[in-house]
């Protein structure tokens, strides 16, 4: 029998993490990232995984940053947005919400394209033709169209979610243009003209550069033999087709992985509620998670300031990572970030940056420890981090470590915000909550942000910074499916618009060779309200519904006629899922020898820290060694490969049965 290979592979600024699974074994393998082309350290992780056992059958799922960045970066291709005549404006007008109202420096981002073409057609509210579009239309159209040098093409119709005929001719008239062409009715079959609009003209300006770069890979692989698939921002594995042909599905493709393995970790430790932690090298990802449910996702994410209306994950970002830069404004305030030395030239302790990170303020405060950082694979350069903090422009702090402590402040200040974003301000009190922390910053801050939230448990996993790869190794196939129908909730339509949306995800999985389960799910709003809640569709979702209202708003009004504006379906297809790595098995991956786990070896020395304002000595551990039940007393700084934990004084940490560390503040300490 061939033995199959499946690797997990998470693309982040600075490193790319990778997990594969042989049989029941799970490992870990961490490279230097390669942000001119992210393939290249993919494709050498998996030319070193795969030569481990070079008869076996091997699969790639990869969580990758290449639509945020283009997005970002505004390096997608040149799109014609073609919609009803009269409407050609959708994209520039927008809301007029503001989201600061008092900021008069605000500046709206601008669409994705300025070449709009109107066509005149026109669908009604019920699906009714009104003005069907004519052949001198459509001629005209592609005329107009192969003029304007477009290398996409987006098409979004009024009401065309309710019938989509009229898109289907505008796609077969324009098909010999040979153009990736996305339609608002495959992407997001929903109401609002200028969500939708948004996401299908966001799906056709990222979809040129994502077939290419999945063809590149693919490509790459094929000479292995392995078959690539990708993680999308709902938390479930998509096929690279239909990644390729849907790219805005993919935005949140990375940070969707490290929410499915938090979750995972969380539910076999039994913790009810928990605040996910994911501190990278450029940015952090915060989500509020009941391990007693699915991740719960949104359909009102926005994307450097632009709508996304597909499922994502209901994941929060601060600009603030590992490698975020410390400058001054012109007011002579410290600031941290967004801006990110990335993985080239990386912070200035990797060698060849020379401007000031957060990595290397832990560096100059002791947090991290030159000699034992990625497991000893690489040394950190503290003069050469020292000599990037004096070059910070100001005299506002007594010495350069004062310093150091001002930019975690700041960054931990930032993410704070973050974190408090996604519990006080949807109505969740933190301290009820864990905080899981991961990512290869993230065990760094945790005691500190749990600290300021009056978290009293924290929970960092094995292998803390690899996590959201094997969340991607652990992810399910899964796909949801939306229709708008403006219902009453006793409406005898619901049963067949749920059932017409089962068949539909039927039929998306069958080119899967899988067979999904469906969990159903409905929008409802009280009549007249321009917003929806999503509650689990069942006999007593009026009822849930008017208690989430209560719960997100503060009030709840019984007696109010309900409606239901879309109806959603979640196919899931389930995968295998590998249990928790152990010790030796994470020990193995990080090139060492199997040990036995003897906490008496697991003390490496004492090291030097600065906290408080003053010098200490901590105790440094290797945490490989560690053994369940140990207890370990801060100050404390505690190594492995993927990840530094740092354990402040006052606080203890415990390694619980599964061997993640658990933190807690000694009784009496101030929160």
């Amino acid at each position: 029998m061939t033995p199959h290979l499946t690797i997990a592979i998470d693309t982040g600024g600075t490193f790319t993490d990778c997990v594969y699974r042989i049989g029941p074994r799970v490992e870990v393998l961490k490279l230097p990232s390669t942000p001119d082309d992210p393939s290249r350290a993919i494709l050498e992780a998996v030319r070193k995984i795969a030569a481990l056992i070079p008869e076996a059958s091997v699969e790639v799922r990869h969580g990758t940053t290449v639509a945020t960045n283009a997005l970002l970066e505004r390096k997608g291709a040149r799109v014609a947005f073609i919609t009803t005549a009269g409407f050609e404006d959708t994209l520039a007008i927008a809301r007029q919400a503001r989201p600061d109202l008092y900021d008069w420096n605000h500046h709206r981002p601008a669409p994705v394209t300025n070449q709009c073409f109107g066509i005149a057609e026109r669908i009604g509210p019920d699906g009714s033709v009104l003005l069907a579009p004519t052949d001198v239309a459509l001629d005209q159209l592609r005329r107009d169209i192969r003029k304007s040098k477009s290398e996409s093409i987006a098409v979004s119709l009024l009401f065309s979610f309710a019938n989509p005929a009229h898109e289907q001719a505008i796609a077969a008239a324009l098909s010999s243009l040979r153009l990736p062409i996305s339609l608002s009715h495959q992407i997001l079959p929903e109401f609002r003209e200028y969500e939708r609009g948004s996401t299908v003209a966001l799906n056709a300006y990222l979809a040129p550069l994502l077939q290419q770069y999945i063809q590149a890979l693919q490509r790459g692989l094929a000479k292995r033999g392995a078959r690539l698939s990708i993680m999308q921002s709902s938390g479930g594995i998509l096929s690279a087709a239909s990644a390729a042909r849907e790219p805005v599905r993919t935005i949140l493709s990375g940070p969707a992985g490290g929410v499915i393995g938090a979750l995972s970790v969380a539910r076999a430790a039994r913790m009810p509620r928990i605040l996910t932690f994911d501190m990278g090298g450029t940015s952090t990802d915060v989500a509020v998670l009941d391990t007693s449910r699915e991740p719960p996702t949104t359909t009102e994410g926005q994307v450097a300031g632009l709508p996304v209306g597909v499922p994502m994950l209901d994941i929060h970002t601060a600009g603030a990572g590992g490698g975020s830069l410390a400058w001054m404004d012109h007011a002579g305030a410290l600031q941290v970030g967004p801006q990110s030395a990335g993985a080239d030239p990386g912070p200035a302790c990797y060698g060849c940056g020379d401007r000031a990170t957060v990595t290397d303020a832990n560096l100059v405060l002791g947090r991290l420890h030159p000699d034992h950082f990625l497991g000893g694979a690489m040394h950190l350069d503290e003069a050469r981090a020292r000599r990037a903090l004096k070059a910070v422009p100001t005299k506002s702090f007594a010495t350069l470590e004062h310093l150091a402590e001002g930019i975690l402040r700041v960054a931990n200040a930032r993410m704070e915000s973050a974190l408090r974003r996604v519990s006080v301000e949807r109505g969740h009190d933190p301290r009820t909550f864990t905080l899981l922390a991961f990512g290869g910053a993230g065990p760094l801050h945790a005691c500190a942000l749990a600290q300021s939230l009056g978290i009293r448990r924290v929970l960092i996993p094995n292998a803390p910074g690899a996590l959201s790869a094997l969340g991607i190794l652990d992810a399910d196939l899964r796909r949801e499916f939306s229709r708008t129908v403006m219902l009453a909730p006793g409406s005898p339509q619901i049963a067949s618009h749920f059932c017409s949306l089962e068949d539909e995800a039927r039929a998306a999985f069958s080119t899967e060779k899988a067979k999904p389960i469906f969990v159903r799910f409905a929008d409802l709003r009280y009549h007249g309200q321009g917003f929806e809640l999503r509650v689990d569709w069942s006999a007593n979702a009026v009822a849930r519904f008017h208690k989430l209202h209560a719960q997100s708003y503060g009030y709840a009004d019984p007696a109010r006629p309900v409606e239901i504006v879309t109806l959603r379906v979640q196919a899931i297809a389930r995968t295998h899922n590998p249990g928790a790595p152990s010790i030796a098995q994470l020990h193995r991956a990080m090139g060492g020898k199997p040990t036995k786990t003897d906490s008496g070896h697991a003390l490496i020395s004492s090291t030097r820290i600065f906290e408080a304002g003053r010098w200490r000595i901590a105790t440094l551990y290797d945490r490989s060694r560690l053994h369940p039940g140990k207890r370990i007393a801060g100050p404390a700084v505690i190594t492995e490969l993927s990840a530094t934990t740092y354990l402040p004084t006052g606080w203890t940490a415990t390694v619980d049965p599964l061997s993640n560390l658990i933190l807690r503040p000694n009784s009496g300490a101030r929160q």
